[in-house]
Formats: structure tokens, sequence, C-alpha cells
């Protein structure tokens, strides 16, 4: 381990130099690649600095303990166990630190949630978890923006899309892609008896313009009318844009802007996601086989996770953890639930590596 976390320190050395050279800098894609390298690695080198200065206390104890100065080895007998353990925890997280990432971690991520079994309460539902990501985007201090929307007829929604930017969006909120299931009494049953309604959520990383080449010739535009509550540009101007990606056959929509030329630049982006999405999926069929999150019909037996009103309770089905405090799950506060499926893969990746 100490060899690795030597080569990591020199490639981050490298880094600092080469971030400081006039033609890096005056080069904006290689300036920012050259960035981005440098910031994942300062967590690692920040920890090796910490390791060995703990090394070293250790040594100096053990030296201490076999030593003439009385007062000292008293010290060494008091201070040596402390630190030993202060080692295996140090050690276990600079393991987990040294686990390869996911290159599609770091990036920003586009969240689409779609009614599933369920009618009405289905879509009311979908509105419950766009709110929940929402308050727990909040909290992380990330930008949310939604990109579109299909509202569903007595509230929530049948299909939306939730842009996220931030450090880690994507390595944070992949867990949460799957069957999401909800167990309550819906307000318009009357009888009070629990309903079992469900909605998919899909996280995919968002692309960068380096990611995917998109040709423009490839794509086809076409404008409609943009409906809305009112307002004096509807149903005169069309703002609304439908892009069709022609190799492929992929589609996007979006409206949510005020003018043509701003839905064109959502849209672009959205179908640039799409387009590089399929693309990684093609590419890493390993990665994603072995991730157990994958969305699928929307059916209700086809869960990742439950929310049962009835018992305040919420299950997470590919990691058997059970907490009790549903109320603050969809206010947000979901951390428990990412750390714990974090903490599951990265067993995985430990026991795969050993």
């Amino acid at each position: 381990m100490l060899d690795r976390l030597e080569a990591i320190k020199a490639r981050f050395d490298q880094l600092g130099v080469a971030l400081t050279n006039p033609e890096i800098v005056s080069n904006n894609r290689k300036f920012a690649e050259t960035s981005k390298e440098y910031r994942s690695l300062e967590k690692i080198v920040k920890a090796y600095n910490d390791y060995k200065k703990l090394l070293d206390d250790i040594e100096f104890y053990r030296e201490a303990l076999n030593g003439e100065d009385a007062e000292l080895r008293e010290l060494a007998k008091i201070e040596a166990p402390a630190l030993e353990e202060k080692r295996t925890v140090m050690e276990s997280a600079i393991r987990q630190l040294l686990i390869p990432k996911d290159p599609q971690d770091e990036k920003n991520a586009i969240i689409e949630i779609r009614a599933g079994t369920g009618g009405d309460e289905a879509s009311l539902f979908a509105g419950d978890l766009l709110r929940m990501y929402v308050r727990y985007c909040e909290r992380k201090g990330w930008k949310t923006a939604i990109l579109s929307e299909n509202e569903g007829t007595v509230g929530g929604y049948k299909e939306v899309q939730l842009e996220v930017v931030g450090d880690d969006v994507y390595g944070t909120l992949k867990f949460e892609s799957g069957v999401h299931r909800v167990q309550r009494v819906p307000d318009t049953e009357a009888s009070g008896r629990v309903h079992t309604s469900a909605a998919t959520v899909a996280v995919m990383p968002e692309a960068e313009e380096v990611d995917f080449e998109l040709n423009p010739a490839d794509v086809k535009m076409e404008t409609a009318r943009s409906g809305g509550a009112g307002g004096q540009n509807v149903n005169k101007v069309e703002t609304k844009v439908m892009l069709t990606h022609l190799p492929t056959g992929v589609v996007v929509v979006c409206q949510t802007e005020r003018s043509q030329l701003g839905n064109r630049e959502k849209a672009m982006q959205m179908l640039r996601t799409k387009l590089y999405e399929e693309q990684v999926r093609k590419q890493e069929e390993e990665i994603t086989r072995h991730r157990k999150s994958l969305v699928s019909t929307g059916d209700r037996s086809a869960k990742i996770r439950t929310y049962n009103f009835p018992q305040s309770r919420v299950t997470d089905h590919r990691i058997g953890l059970t907490l009790y405090n549903l109320d603050d799950v969809l206010n947000g506060n979901i951390q428990e639930l990412i750390d714990a499926l974090q903490f599951a893969e990265n067993s995985e990746k430990l026991a795969k590596q050993n």
C-alpha cells in the first residue's frame, strides 16, 4: 500500500507543477483535465501525509519504550496502544480511498422520475420523490433545475427530469436508480384501505461536450407552441423544441425556457446526455450488470426500496436496511441510505481486490 501511495504522491506533485505550466494554463481543455485529476488525488495525498506522520509517531514511541528515559517510557506505554488503534482505522480509510472509482462518479446527473403502477397515486408519489431529491440536493449545496415535466391529472408528475449540478453528484445518486414502491392510504380512498403504487427513478451521468461528439447534421429540429398556465407568449410563439437524432431515432422535447433558442440549447444537452448514457451502457455492460439498482418496468414487484406510511418505515431491499423515519427521508434526509449503499459497493470492490 505504501508503494502505491508514494506513486500517487509523485503523480500529485507532478500535476501541481503542470498546473503552473503556461502551455497547459492557456489550453482550457488540458487545464480542466489536469485540475480534475489533481483534485481527485488531493484527498488521498492528504490522508497519506497524515498516515506518514502517524507512523513516525508510532516509531518514536516504540524507541522510547526501549530507551533509558523512565518518564518517556511511561508516556509511550500510555500513547502507543491508542496510536496503533488509530493506525488500523486510518489504514481502513485509505483502502477505501484507493478503491478504483467509476469514471462517471464525478459528473453532474439527470434524474428521471416516472409514475409506474398505481395511476394517480403513482403520479403523486413521483412528485414526493422529486421533492425528496430536491431537498437532499439543497442540503448538499447542489444546484437543481427541472428540464422537462408532464404533470399528473390530480398533482404530482407522470414524468419529470431534474438536472443536478455539484461535486460527485452521479457517484452519490446512482444508487437511486430503480423502482421505488409506496404503501399508503390515498387521499381519495374513503375506506381507509392501504394502496401500493410505484415510480421508477433513472439517474444518468450528464454528458459534457468533450465526452460525446454530436454532429448537428444528424439532428432534426421541430418547433411547436408551448402549453402552460398562460402568458403573452403562449400559443403565439413556437418556443417548444423537439429534437430527433436521426441515426438512432432518439427524441427529446424541451419547453421550459421562454425562448426557442433557450429550449434548443437545453434540448441539445438532454439529447447529448441520452446518447452518451447509451454509449456508456454499451461500453460498461459488466458494471451495469453488477449494479443491482437498474430501472425495470415500474411494476410493484420489481422494487429496490419501499416507503411504508402506516409504519413510518423505509426499507432498502438491496442491502436489507430498514429505517423508521419516513418523514425525515421524504424531506430529503437520505444520506444514511446512500452511505450504506456506498459502503456495500465498496465492500464488494474490496473483496474482489483481495
